[in-house]
């Protein structure tokens, strides 16, 4: 049986040749979407009660690894959709039901960050907000929001206010014109908003219970290894693995394009030892960037199907590992630009599209590397890791 890394493949010159179309049309167009849904990448991180895969996270990771080299808003889009799926497995029965009852390829967006303002009410919140990045929102059925939980005034309350709120497509509006940016711009990554929309109590997760394993325990899976596995590592794992993607989409796009090229003094570039150096520094770090992010999901993947526990150390650890492989990836790319030429900056030349898309994403907030080495170190010294710190 065909798996879905087979069907990625099979794909391969299609999600080169829509790139162009991706990037004027500002997100994932639905040709693209239907052949995605096709792969099954969405259902990886499935329940199987709920038809999905319960693949590994490494044959997921692999999977996106693919996607993202070939075309990486739909790399991204993949990964942000394909991941979410994780956390709804540990939510409630009734929830899934409303999500994937009548289709299990409905694709979820998000983003989590706690924007959104939640006031108790009997049964539920009356739940506001804008966000930004809502990655792949066009092609979703419904999102879930980071917010916070406040008293009747809209103060923020409680020492554990933090939520995440699942809502259908009808409870929120996507805001067409928010997204016009230089990278990744075939993702789509609109602002969603939210007007006194009604989320009844069974459609919002505690992130704490995520961190603690007790939500997977709570929705009867705490025994399916995959569940187990930590879910702020499992998320900024999926945004470093995209924008490591990007950076062997760029490196193949390298090659590509200096094999017959011909500098403007005559000379082949590819026997220049001045590109060739640059080429191998940049193809070793783009690859131990691959082995170190799937070896260090290796090692939690090997805990989950023993049972085990996975220490705070090791998961500082890792992602302190994911932030300097996506950064050693990024600053490869870096290099062989600087020895591309003027041609690699043309519009019809996919190396400037990779390299765009690359420093956009190692702007997201998972990327962003000095928070985590930060609490790596407080963790490797003993001190105590700020509020708000997920690992």
């Amino acid at each position: 049986m065909s798996t879905v890394l087979d069907r990625v493949e099979e794909m391969a010159e299609f999600l080169k040749e829509q790139a162009d179309a991706a990037d004027d049309l500002g997100r994932v167009p639905d040709e693209t979407a239907k052949r995605l849904r096709a792969t099954g990448i969405g259902r990886m991180l499935q329940p199987k009660d709920f038809d999905g895969l319960e693949s590994s996270p490494l044959e997921f990771f692999e999977a996106l690894l693919a996607i993202g080299s070939l075309h990486g808003s739909t790399g991204w889009v993949a990964g942000v959709v394909g991941v979410h799926p994780f956390e709804l497995a540990v939510g409630t029965r009734r929830m899934q039901e409303e999500v994937w009852g009548h289709d299990p390829d409905t694709w979820v967006a998000s983003p989590y960050a706690p924007l959104g303002r939640a006031r108790p009410v009997e049964g539920g919140f009356v739940f506001s907000g804008r966000w930004p990045f809502s990655s792949g929102t066009d092609l979703c059925d419904w999102v879930v929001l980071g917010g916070m939980v406040t008293d009747q005034d809209g103060v923020v309350a409680g020492p554990n206010p933090l939520r995440h709120f699942i809502l259908p497509r009808s409870d929120y509006e996507i805001i067409d014109d928010s997204w016009n940016v230089v990278g990744l711009r075939g993702t789509g990554s609109k602002d969603v908003l939210i007007r006194d929309a009604f989320v009844p109590d069974h459609r919002v997760i505690d992130p704490l219970d995520l961190e603690t394993g007790a939500a997977a325990d709570q929705a009867g899976r705490g025994d399916v290894p995959l569940y187990r596995m930590p879910f702020h590592t499992m998320f900024s794992g999926t945004i470093a693995c995209a924008t490591i993607a990007l950076t062997e989409g760029a490196l193949a796009a390298f090659v590509a394009h200096s094999r017959s090229r011909v500098s403007r003094a005559g000379h082949r570039v590819s026997q220049d030892p001045h590109q060739l150096a640059s080429l191998g520094a940049a193809g070793a770090d783009i690859q131990a960037s691959r082995v170190q992010f799937l070896s260090d999901m290796g090692r939690l993947w090997d805990l989950a199907q023993r049972g085990e526990d996975m220490p705070l150390a090791l998961r500082a650890q890792i992602r302190r590992n994911q932030v300097r492989a996506v950064r050693r990836s990024v600053d490869a790319v870096d290099r062989l630009v600087a020895h591309a030429g003027g041609h690699a900056m043309r519009l019809d030349n996919p190396i400037q599209r990779f390299w765009r898309d690359a420093h956009t994403g190692l702007a997201h907030a998972s990327n962003v590397a000095d928070p985590v080495y930060a609490a790596y170190g407080l963790n490797l010294y003993g001190r105590e890791l700020p509020p708000g710190t997920r690992l």
